[in-house]
């Protein structure tokens, strides 16, 4: 279950999400579950 605070990438599309409120379930996107990016990934994302 995603955290807020976290990011995540559809490693298909390239779509990113930033969690904003934590709900419950799995972020999916292009049938596939999103991949929770790993803290020095994040921090360039969180720089734009």
């Amino acid at each position: 279950m995603p955290d807020k605070g976290e990011i995540y990438k559809c490693e298909l599309c390239g779509n990113v999400v930033l969690v904003l409120e934590a709900g419950g379930g799995a972020l999916v996107c292009c049938g596939e579950d999103m991949q929770l990016l790993s803290d020095e990934e994040a921090k360039a994302y969180s720089s734009h």
